[in-house]
């Protein structure tokens, strides 16, 4: 797994490639703890080369949502493949995120 860190006007974006799973999920889960601890943080979760996202990486971002909307932030996901839309949807975790087809689409809602 790779990861990305950066920000675009007042939204932190991580992109993560390869596989989110038990074993890749603690440094992402680490970085949301952060990003997501202060009051109003907008994060966006970038999976456009994600290839693969088990229940811990489901588990790790579910915890990082209900983080960001108790201190009042916007949380977001972006560039989910097919497969991994599919999980989402079998899960029916696509109704509890915001889900964008790219970045693009997810800056010019969270930046607004």
């Amino acid at each position: 797994m790779d990861i990305k860190l950066r920000h675009a006007g007042t939204v932190a974006i991580i992109a993560i490639a390869g596989r989110f799973d038990a074993y890749t999920a603690p440094p992402v889960q680490d970085w949301l703890e952060q990003a997501t601890a202060a009051p109003g943080a907008r994060v966006l979760v970038d999976l456009t080369d994600t290839t693969f996202v088990d229940s811990t990486g489901l588990a790790t971002l579910v915890a990082a949502l209900k983080r960001c909307q108790q201190g009042q932030g916007e949380f977001a996901l972006c560039g989910l493949r097919r497969p991994i839309m599919m999980i989402f949807e079998l899960t029916r975790l696509d109704k509890a995120f915001n889900i964008f087809v790219d970045t693009d689409h997810a800056l010019a809602v969270l930046n607004a």
